[in-house]
């Protein structure tokens, strides 16, 4: 089976909408990074590299140092599904990574975005 084509999408590509969404309603660039590092591991300069190496999504995920534990917590209908029954494990980690940013741009403060 095909895989799906959002993983060979570039990050470099997605980063900047992920940017612009939250920057529309208010929110910095910087906590876009924090949402990311948060969710990945990666340091913010190693975001960085990552996003000048323009990985695909596949490879920007499945390199992320290490995935928070706390990803699990995060719920919800993203894009019209729950992201609870994304069976794809690589597609829920996008998913992960979409709704923190629309949580972001909803005004929801940090503490709660990090599941602290």
């Amino acid at each position: 089976m095909d895989k799906h084509r959002i993983f060979k999408m570039s990050f470099a590509t997605v980063y900047p909408l992920y940017v612009q969404k939250a920057e529309k309603k208010g929110r910095t660039k910087k906590e876009v990074d924090e949402v990311i590092c948060w969710l990945t591991g990666y340091s913010p300069k190693a975001l960085a590299t990552q996003i000048k190496q323009e990985k695909d999504l596949e490879t920007f995920l499945s390199e992320a140092p290490a995935f928070h534990p706390n990803a699990s917590k995060i719920a919800g209908v993203i894009c019209g599904v729950r992201i609870e029954e994304i069976e794809d494990p690589l597609m829920r980690k996008i998913r992960y990574l979409d709704k923190l940013v629309d949580e972001l741009a909803k005004g929801r403060p940090m503490e709660k975005i990090l599941r602290k």
